[in-house]
C-alpha cells in the first residue's frame, strides 16, 4: 500500500511539474545532428553539424502539447572533407553567408504509440520553408548525478533538398545523381529541464 502512495506522489508531482509548462534546453555536449545522402548511386556519405540549439516547452506529462524551436549553424557543416564542407557552404548548396541558419519550428506534435510520435512542423533552409513530418522516439527521462532531470528523444525525418533550393548536381556516366536527391536526418536530443525559479530569480 506504501509503495501505490509513492507512486501516485511521483505521478502527481511530475503532472503538477508539467501542467506549469516546463522548459526543457537542448544539452549540445549529448546532442548531435546527423545526416546522410548517396553518393553516385553506390554509397553514402555521413555529415553532421557542429553547431546548434534548440528548447522545447510542454505544459502536459505525455509531451503532446510540446513546443519545439531548434537552429542550426549551417556552416558548421562537417562531412570530414574540408573541400567538400567549403563547397556545400557554398552558393551551390547552403550559401551560408547569405543564409547563415537553418530551423525548425513544431506545429503539433502527436502521439501514435508507446513512446512514438509525430512531430510536424515549418523546417526553413537557405530562406525556403516546408512542412516536414519527424519520426520521434522518447527515450525516457532521468535525474543526472547534480539533480537535474532530463529527457531523450530521436527524430527521424527524410527530406528533398531541391525543395530547398540546394540543386547543384553532376551526372555520373550512367545518368545517376552525383548527390542523392534524398537527405535522411537522424537528430539525437538530451534536454535538460531548465529550473524556473532560478530564471525568475534572475
Amino acid at each position: 500500500m506504501r509503495a501505490v502512495r509513492t507512486l501516485a506522489i511521483v505521478v502527481a508531482a511530475s503532472a503538477s511539474l508539467f501542467a506549469q509548462g516546463a522548459t526543457w534546453k537542448v544539452d549540445q555536449s549529448h546532442s548531435n545532428v546527423l545526416f546522410t545522402v548517396d553518393h553516385m548511386v553506390i554509397s553514402e556519405v555521413t555529415g553532421y553539424f557542429k553547431v546548434f540549439d534548440g528548447t522545447v516547452t510542454a505544459s502536459k506529462p505525455d509531451w503532446s502539447d510540446a513546443q519545439i524551436e531548434f537552429t542550426v549553424d549551417v556552416a558548421s557543416i562537417n562531412t570530414d572533407n574540408e573541400r567538400r564542407d567549403n563547397h556545400l557552404r557554398s552558393e551551390d548548396f547552403f550559401d551560408a553567408a547569405k543564409y547563415p541558419k537553418a530551423t525548425f519550428k513544431a506545429t503539433g506534435m502527436r502521439k501514435v504509440g508507446q513512446n512514438k510520435y509525430k512531430l510536424t512542423g515549418d523546417l526553413t533552409i537557405r530562406g525556403t520553408t516546408k512542412k516536414v513530418t519527424w519520426d520521434v522516439t522518447f527515450k525516457g527521462q532521468t535525474k543526472d548525478p547534480w539533480g537535474n532531470l532530463r529527457a531523450g528523444f530521436i527524430a527521424e525525418t527524410t527530406i528533398n533538398r531541391f525543395d530547398f533550393g540546394l540543386k547543384w548536381n553532376n551526372l555520373t556516366e550512367t545518368g545517376g545523381l552525383i548527390v542523392g536527391k534524398d537527405v535522411r536526418v537522424r537528430v539525437n536530443l538530451e534536454l535538460v529541464k531548465q529550473d524556473a525559479s532560478k530564471s525568475s530569480s534572475k
